[in-house]
């Protein structure tokens, strides 16, 4: 169902601040608080709902996609619809708010979950990664050693002297399958050491180690694990620049500027072989439940997102430790 199929949608937006449990610390400094911008679209008696996170990293602030995302109403009183929507709106997080909130009220239109309107495979509950914040290896190890029970941890790297944070993480949790984001940090001086400790430490998957488009080392280098794009990757156009470079892709909604431009992006990726893995911002369920519907063709799933949070927005995902569980209609789709 499209905007000009009935009455004008009416569209709101509004940023909230969610505590975090703690501090967040990458490479490019901590937060404790997750800033959001959630999009609703109203049609009809019924509200679609879409959560998005403006990223400093790409020149976005909260109140930059709040305005970005209220100009768009006389576009949909004109009646635009969500396949105009891509090229309305450039690639970011205001178009990944409008567009979930989109899909969300074309589901409740037609009476469908998201995936079965789209013609997707149904999400399956998933591991999900859990985050270990950047400190001293000392700190790290600490942190480490309260989630060893966990399965799959994401390792924040990218300051001096990572060979040690990341040998003592494998000593706090010998039994854990890790992945490591450097989040641009690295350089080519630093890569190859830094790619054998992680090698040896038995890491499975490299995130975003050298800047992007500064990222040539990476075809000269000897990769003894799997790299993974991060911010060398937005939307469809921008996958063959990677060959060579990187092994897999991390589809960020974000980034892409949507769920419908995220399935894109996936299905291309594994035309090309790439493996997929589904990331996310400190953020609430509501940002989380669409990427769900990614997870399903991911070999890494990082939606972790609530988890950070001192607590999510009621009726949120369902996390059984690391596990997480597909959203209720209620919540999205």
């Amino acid at each position: 169902m499209s905007a000009s199929d009935a009455a004008p949608a009416l569209i709101t937006a509004r940023i909230e601040q969610w505590p975090i449990a703690g501090a967040f610390t990458i490479s490019r400094g901590a937060k404790t608080e997750a800033v959001v911008v959630v999009a609703e679209i109203s049609r009809g008696g019924l509200t679609g709902r879409g959560e998005c996170v403006p990223y400093a990293r790409y020149g976005e602030t909260p109140e930059a996609t709040l305005a970005a995302i209220l100009a768009m109403q006389d576009r949909f009183a004109a009646g635009l619809d969500r396949s105009a929507l891509q090229s309305a709106m450039p690639a970011g997080a205001a178009r990944n708010a409008v567009d979930c909130a989109l899909l969300d009220l074309e589901a409740k239109s037609q009476g469908l979950r998201v995936w079965d309107m789209l013609q997707r495979p149904a999400p399956r509950a998933c591991t999900t990664a859990y985050t270990i914040s950047l400190g001293t290896p000392e700190a790290m190890a600490s942190a480490t050693a309260k989630a060893a029970y966990r399965p799959l941890l994401k390792i924040k790297l990218g300051s001096d002297d990572d060979i040690s944070r990341i040998t003592a993480v494998r000593q706090a949790a010998p039994e854990s399958e890790l992945i490591v984001d450097a989040n641009e940090a690295w350089t080519p001086d630093n890569l190859k050491a830094n790619l054998d400790a992680c090698h040896n430490a038995g890491v499975t998957l490299i995130e975003q180690p050298l800047p992007a488009g500064k990222d040539d080392a990476l075809m000269h280098v000897h990769r003894p694990i799997m790299v993974c794009a991060d911010e060398s990757v937005h939307g469809l156009a921008s996958l063959k620049a990677l060959r060579g470079r990187y092994d897999a892709i991390n589809i960020k909604l974000d980034k892409a500027g949507g769920l419908t431009e995220a399935l894109a992006m996936a299905d291309a990726a594994r035309a090309m072989n790439l493996d997929i893995m589904v990331g996310c911002m400190v953020a609430t369920s509501l940002a989380m439940a669409p990427a769900m519907l990614i997870a399903q063709y991911a070999r890494f799933v990082d939606l972790d997102g609530p988890l950070l949070l001192a607590g999510d927005r009621d009726g949120g995902l369902r996390y059984d430790e690391s596990t997480v569980y597909p959203p209720d209609a209620a919540l999205w789709g």
